[in-house]
């Protein structure tokens, strides 16, 4: 009764947001070729005498409202895996200030593209955005849409948000992350508007200029040639999610940055992202493969590079000192039900639990990461 009565609670929420928005998609549902004057248009930069427009996406964890209108029927259908569609943008910043952009939209990613009813998008700017005067230009920007319509989607997309900002406890070398609620409205009208949760994911280019670093698109690289402990660090927090669907030496949801600075050992760093399989989401569609060795997708599985057991040790106690942080991260999340945060940090109390003591902390050392360790 009280699942029942959060979900109800949920979808007048939704409700609520869909009228409120209503006024805006009205307005604006038959005019895609003129966007209206008020609030800011990217395409009239020039107009207004700048030839940049200023964005905060990724500074600002509170939920962003956009609107997006393309010809929805027709990319729900996946006739053609390379096909674009062109689409206009609205991030409502406000209920005064709101931004209109041009875009094409494409598909991205693979088991998602296959699998889910809405595939994962790829956003190209006809116009650049910038999100702040002294970072690299936002031209393209990956979208994270629900997979289906439904409460446990939502949830879940909440939740590989929640991902990223956990990882962010460990280092700024990661993806920032936004949680927009995003209205599908069909340019067609062959479908009624369609609200989701999304997550607007860090442009590779914006993560590079923020960190001083170059994205290393080329080349064979193995765990071996990463940073050690900044490697280590992704496979211990992998293992803490219970995500087990990376590979450094396929680039299989790891990208690799090299340090801007010529003289440097040219050493790369590793930066993880898609956690829709992990645990800590526990989607029901993530189930591992057979030859994996594991039954769940909440089986923990170690896929880091083999170190002598003292080495594991001090990566996993810089993981304990920061237990407090990363359960900060979870109950100061305001877009989490209750019973979502329960279930995340009972999960993540199984892994804690076994770094607390000295016995338990070398069973799992000897039982679990020496056993599946990369010789490599």
């Amino acid at each position: 009764m009280m699942k029942r009565a959060k979900q109800n609670a949920h979808r007048n929420r939704l409700l609520q947001f869909r009228c409120r928005l209503s006024a805006v998609l009205t307005a604006t549902f038959f005019c895609l070729s003129i966007l209206p004057s008020a609030g800011q248009d990217a395409s009239d930069e020039v107009k207004k005498g700048s030839d940049r427009h200023y964005v905060s996406l990724f500074d600002s964890d509170e939920l962003l409202d956009v609107s997006l209108y393309l010809d929805l029927s027709s990319f729900l259908k996946k006739a053609d895996r390379n096909s674009s569609f062109d689409a206009l943008m609205t991030m409502h910043f406000s209920e005064t200030d709101t931004l209109q952009s041009k875009v094409s939209i494409s598909y991205r990613g693979q088991s998602r593209y296959e699998r889910c009813k809405f595939p994962p998008m790829k956003i190209r700017f006809k116009k650049a955005l910038y999100e702040e005067s002294d970072s690299g230009r936002i031209k393209n920007m990956k979208l994270v849409n629900q997979c289906q319509q439904g409460y446990a989607s939502e949830d879940y997309v909440i939740r590989e948000c929640l991902v990223y900002k956990l990882y962010g406890v460990l280092t700024d070398t990661c993806y920032r992350t936004r949680l927009v609620k995003i209205s599908f409205i069909d340019t067609e009208k062959k479908r009624k508007p369609l609200v989701q949760y999304g997550i607007f994911i860090e442009p590779d280019a914006l993560l590079a200029s923020r960190t001083n670093t170059i994205e290393a698109k080329t080349g064979s690289v193995r765990q071996s040639h990463m940073v050690p402990e900044l490697i280590d660090r992704v496979a211990v927090f992998n293992y803490m999610v219970s995500n087990w669907d990376w590979a450094v030496i396929s680039r299989h949801n790891i990208k690799v940055f090299l340090p801007a600075e010529y003289g440097q050992a040219m050493l790369g760093i590793p930066v993880p992202y898609d956690f829709d399989l992990a645990g800590v989401v526990n989607a029901d569609y993530a189930i591992p493969l057979p030859e994996m060795g594991i039954s769940s997708n909440r089986d923990r599985l170690f896929s880091g590079i083999c170190r002598p057991p003292e080495t594991y040790k001090q990566t996993l106690m810089m993981f304990l000192d920061k237990k407090e942080e990363f359960y900060a991260v979870v109950n100061d999340f305001p877009y989490l039900e209750r019973s979502s945060k329960r279930d995340i940090i009972w999960f993540l109390n199984q892994f804690f639990d076994q770094l607390e003591k000295e016995r338990s902390l070398n069973r799992l050392i000897i039982d679990n990461f020496l056993r599946t360790c990369k010789k490599q």
